[in-house]
């Protein structure tokens, strides 16, 4: 058996004609020891995410992180099983950390309306959401992981396949990706996602007439998953960033300065509307366009993907073939699940309400139906790190918001149904992307897909379990408002802000508009819509380091002299890559939990170290040393 990845996992074959890395012999890795581990990791990212996330508002996806750690404990307590139960665990962290990932954007938000929220209610939902979501990216996982390889990239699958192959055994494979691995830590620890000690961000921001903005984020993770994903997906992305903060901010940056005196910003009562910063501008009015981008994107993909969907159930429904047949039994089965704990869910949370529990349930499901088949999707594009979860979320609440308000159910009660409602579709949404990415591993490593459903399926509930226990046990501090709250929940602000300003009729409804009519145009031109939207709603400096990233592929290609060389030279890349993604993730997971416990403390870089110089040297850094590696592969690499 051979150590590395054949280049056919990245393309070049028909889905139906790859050969797995594990091509013979039995497909099932998974035994008591091997769940077990897999529930002690679920567990561990699920508090670790939902902790670090409500009070940092940054995740980090267990994939890598898991399926290395995983690979440590399989080692000791299950080695017969090797990389297949390897897989089994890095899937289960994978949906411990998918869970909180999706919780903890909407369901604090309870508290911030000043309500409560009990351990029924909000376990009720979340495996609604659980099941709901593996059995709708299951109806899709033909089309998903065989009929588009090679042209769903599934960066961040790739990364974990390469690192769960790389630990079978030395090699080139390895090698690379330990020097991905020590280039990422050392760059991650050494930044503010870890010791704080160095600035990682090259910012520059006009505050004047023409207000923009243009940020890099010296992210080893980031530049690998643009090394990954290549040039055209990071061009199409960054080119809505371009659109977002130097076309449409700064276009109403320059009205915003016509503004009378005395009116202010919509849901910031203390900046006044010609005195906004680039920062003001950006949260209140650019993020909501973007939203509207993302929620046109969402219908338009999602319409286009039903006669996949109406083929995935019919061939559901027959089940021609044994091995189909036993995995449509699976899926069935935990969609079917969803659906009625969906249900039951609803009449729990609706406070007796019979029509609000019937409409807003059904709602509920068809959006995240729409937007769990988004997801998966998505994430074959630039995998769960950077998947626009609240960007989705923020869409389907607006829908589900429109019904309460039709149906005038606008009190405060009213407002903890919906918020309970959305954190069922979030729930969905965000393990949909994170089930997706773990059977694509699945498939590239030829694991038994019907297995990680069972597996991902227990997972998705402890994590349920541990994210709504640490919700309630960290509910007084949740609460706090005010200057120096201990928990910032960022996304959790945004959900409440959102309803309520919905529901009280004072949500900038021409921004949305704005941005779903955008996304229509982008369509009707046959641009990537939900692309270009991914780059239109996250932060720049997240687009130009995946471009950089890009860009440094690019320039690998281009300097080779003939294609045997590129070959060996872009295989070589993506393991770094994959390294550079291992690094970052594990040592950036740390740093957090390091962080938010309080273990490290500091002020943060001072002098030299807080500047863009200083940020900008870490990127010429970490860009030649990814460089030098790849350039020195040797052709003899290559297997004939």
């Amino acid at each position: 058996m051979d150590n590395k990845l054949s280049k056919d996992a990245y393309g070049g074959v028909d889905g139906k004609d790859y050969v797995p890395y594990v091509s013979s012999g039995s497909k099932s890795g998974g035994n008591v020891a091997v769940l077990i581990i897999g529930i002690f990791l679920a567990a561990l990212f699920a508090a670790s995410t939902a902790y670090s996330g409500m009070k940092s508002g940054l995740t980090v996806a267990a994939g890598i992180p898991g399926s290395i750690i995983g690979s440590a404990f399989i080692a000791a307590f299950a080695k017969h099983k090797g990389i297949l139960a390897k897989n089994l665990v890095q899937g289960m962290s994978s949906g411990g950390e998918s869970v909180a990932s999706g919780i903890i954007f909407v369901l604090p938000a309870i508290l911030l309306i000043g309500s409560k929220v009990t351990f029924l209610e909000g376990f009720v939902v979340g495996v609604a959401g659980v099941l709901f979501g593996i059995g709708v990216a299951a109806l899709v996982h033909n089309y998903l992981m065989i009929e588009e390889h090679g042209k769903l990239m599934y960066p961040e699958s790739m990364a974990i396949s390469e690192t769960l192959v790389a630990s079978e055994g030395a090699g080139d494979s390895m090698k690379y990706m330990g020097i991905g691995f020590g280039i990422g830590g050392i760059i991650t620890v050494i930044t503010s996602s870890f010791l704080n000690v160095a600035n990682n961000v090259i910012s520059y921001v006009n505050e004047s007439f023409y207000k923009w903005k243009l940020e890099v984020e010296v992210s080893p993770l980031l530049l690998g998953i643009g090394f990954i994903v290549g040039i055209e997906v990071s061009v199409a992305m960054f080119a809505g960033s371009i659109l977002s903060n130097f076309g449409i901010m700064p276009l109403i940056g320059y009205f915003s300065n016509l503004g009378r005196d005395g009116v202010t910003v919509w849901n910031n009562p203390s900046v006044a509307i010609n005195a906004m910063q680039v920062k003001n501008i950006a949260g209140s009015y650019v993020k909501y366009i973007g939203a509207g981008m993302m929620l046109s994107g969402g219908l338009i993909g999602a319409i286009k993907l039903i006669p996949t969907i109406i083929s995935s159930i019919k061939e559901t429904m027959n089940a021609k073939a044994s091995n189909g047949a036993g995995s449509s039994s699976v899926g069935n089965m935990i969609l079917l699940g969803g659906i009625v704990v969906a249900f039951i869910g609803g009449f729990v949370v609706s406070g007796g309400n019979i029509l609000m529990a019937i409409t807003a349930s059904i709602l509920s499901l068809f959006l995240s139906l729409l937007f769990v088949i988004v997801s998966g999707r998505l994430t074959g594009t630039i995998g769960t790190s950077n998947l626009p979860v609240s960007g989705m979320t923020i869409a389907s609440i607006v829908v589900v918001t429109l019904l309460f308000v039709a149906m005038g159910w606008k009190n405060p009660a009213n407002n903890k149904s919906l918020l309970l409602f959305g954190t069922f579709m979030v729930t969905a949404i965000s393990v949909g992307g994170g089930y997706a990415q773990s059977q694509k591993v699945t498939f590239i490593v030829g694991g038994d897909k019907n297995e990680m459903q069972k597996y991902f399926a227990i997972s998705g509930i402890v994590g349920v379990i541990v994210v709504i226990g640490t919700i309630l046990l960290l509910s007084s501090k949740l609460a706090m408002t005010g200057d120096n709250v201990p928990f910032a929940l960022p996304q959790a602000n945004l959900m409440a802000t959102l309803t309520d300003g919905i529901m009280s009729g004072k949500l900038p409804w021409v921004m949305i508009i704005v941005g779903a009519v955008m996304g229509v145009v982008l369509f009707l031109l046959k641009l990537p819509v939900m692309t270009v939207a991914i780059g239109f709603y996250l932060p720049i400096a997240t687009t130009s380091i995946i471009l950089i990233g890009a860009l440094v592929r690019a320039f690998i290609e281009k300097t080779s002299k003939t294609e045997i060389e590129k070959e060996v030279k872009v295989s070589n890349g993506i393991s770094l890559s994959s390294g550079l993604v291992a690094g970052g993730s594990i040592l950036g997971l740390v740093g957090i939990i390091l962080q938010v416990t309080g273990v490290i403390k500091g002020s943060g870089p001072s002098g030299f170290g807080a500047s863009n110089g200083m940020a900008f040297l870490i990127l010429v850094g970490l860009v030649i040393a990814t460089i030098i590696p790849i350039m020195n592969s040797k052709v003899k690499n290559v297997k004939k």
